[in-house]
């Protein structure tokens, strides 16, 4: 099936930003006293917007003590880290491709804040692949399905012409939520069995599956 639009998820899906989101949300919560936080307990959490990941990672914080820890996660990410952080290999060439189907739009639905998101399209002068997007702190936090909603109704385009892809159950729980298709990709963040527990069409295990298929 040839969609009329294509939405993606960020982080974990079009860009390998994983491990820098990790590092810097457990030097914030050391810097915060909250403590220790595993990899996989920050990883869990990658695609909510950030209070809500917050909440989730943190649970029981206190208000004063969770906008500490956001503010100081902020810092890390933009100013302290430097760890790399690149499209998945293959990427830019395949989304590259998809432009060229004058009748297929493209989208980004984040759990990133509008800030951080048009940072990175003007780092990486990616801005203009995209017909519009949506972040989680000017919408509803995934899993809500406000910000597919909201992305369907500014494209025009009628939910069975869309599909939502993304590494994580709540990109594909927003996209279940109205009756959207779905695409999970296991090189990000959830694991093959937790994405097929929201009925995706099919799973990719790859960069080329994924837009192969995408393209079929």
């Amino acid at each position: 099936m040839q969609y009329e639009l294509i939405i993606f998820d960020w982080d974990g899906t079009l860009m390998d930003s994983v491990p820098r989101i990790v590092s810097c949300m457990q030097a914030a919560a050391l810097e915060v006293e909250w403590g220790e936080l595993s990899a996989a307990e920050v990883a869990d959490i990658i695609g909510l917007g950030l209070p809500e990941a917050i909440a989730k990672l943190c649970p029981g914080i206190l208000p004063a003590q969770a906008e500490r820890l956001r503010e100081r996660y902020s810092h890390h990410f933009v100013t302290v880290d430097t760890t790399p952080m690149l499209f998945f290999p293959g990427i830019e060439a395949r989304l590259a491709r998809l432009r060229e189907n004058a009748q297929q739009q493209l989208a980004v639905a984040t759990g990133k804040s509008r800030r951080g998101l048009d940072r990175i399209f003007a780092e990486t002068g990616s801005g203009g692949w995209f017909h519009a997007s949506r972040t989680a702190d000017e919408t509803r936090s995934k899993p809500h399905p406000q910000m597919l909603s909201e992305l369907l109704t500014e494209l025009k385009v009628p939910v069975e012409r869309a599909v939502m892809v993304g590494d994580t159950e709540y990109d594909l729980e927003m996209a279940r939520a109205i009756g959207m298709d779905r695409i999970g990709v296991t090189y990000g963040v959830h694991t093959p069995e937790r994405l097929a527990l929201s009925r995706p069409k099919w799973v990719a295990h790859s960069v080329d599956e994924l837009f192969d298929g995408l393209n079929g």
